[in-house]
């Protein structure tokens, strides 16, 4: 898939969009399972991204063990692995062009989430008060980063309700998706998205990551945090919308 330069160059932006998305920019992570699936095919750019994400997390934890803890990570473990298990019997029962619509979809409700935390913060902060808002949370993050790689908006929405710092959320956030990554790679193999070719096209796009971590660990202190969401929100419905209706 990665002979032609053209394909390769959008390969390693989206790898460079992972890094970035674990260096504090989560909302880089639609962007690239959008370019990941118009390059590979909706199913098999899940599988294609996990080894990705897993050596982006193992990479950002180091950086950031100071800040956050494991507790969070436990405390939402048990639900999302609930909405895992539903993600991964859609990923094995529906057609590809059906998984293309999914992870479109998938991409605009992150989308749809990001602008109500910005526009009714207000509203969030009443629902975050209900008990049931963590697990709801966990879950629709479980059933998101199965089907599609893209719940960093989600978990971040309910780690910025609990009045997380920005440094502690990123560091909470590596340590509960490298868990859940992990867990991923036998369910993914089970369904044969995960192959020796897409082993080998990780190795071709792994510079991405280390290039992307450092930019954004660069870009965190010094671009507007604001100013970036909104281009990355702007980027990601144009994305969701194109896999969807396109």
């Amino acid at each position: 898939m990665l002979s032609d330069y053209h394909v390769y160059a959008l390969a390693l932006l989206a790898a460079i969009c992972i890094g970035m998305a674990k260096s504090g920019f989560s909302g880089l992570s639609l962007v690239s399972v959008f370019i990941l699936a118009d390059i590979y095919g909706a199913k098999a750019s899940v599988g294609l991204a996990l080894p990705l994400l897993i050596a982006a997390d193992l990479m950002v934890i180091p950086a950031y063990l100071k800040y956050g803890s494991w507790r969070p990570v436990w405390k939402l473990l048990g639900p999302a692995l609930i909405g895992m298990a539903i993600a991964w019997r859609v990923l094995g029962t529906l057609s590809d062009h059906d998984i293309r619509k999914f992870i479109g979809a998938c991409i605009l409700l992150m989308v749809t989430i990001q602008i109500c935390r910005k526009l009714r913060p207000h509203l969030f902060d009443a629902i975050s008060d209900a008990p049931a808002f963590g697990v709801i949370a966990a879950i629709l993050g479980g059933f998101a980063t199965m089907l599609a790689n893209a719940a960093g908006p989600v978990i971040q929405l309910y780690l910025n309700a609990r009045k997380v710092p920005k440094m502690e959320l990123i560091g909470i956030g590596a340590r509960f998706f490298l868990v859940l990554n992990l867990i991923k790679i036998p369910l993914n193999s089970s369904l044969a998205l995960i192959t020796r070719e897409s082993l080998m096209d990780n190795l071709k796009i792994l510079p991405g990551i280390f290039i992307g971590i450092l930019c954004g660990k660069w870009l965190i202190h010094r671009v507007p945090q604001l100013a970036f969401e909104w281009m990355i929100v702007t980027f990601a419905a144009i994305a969701g919308l194109r896999l969807v209706f396109w």
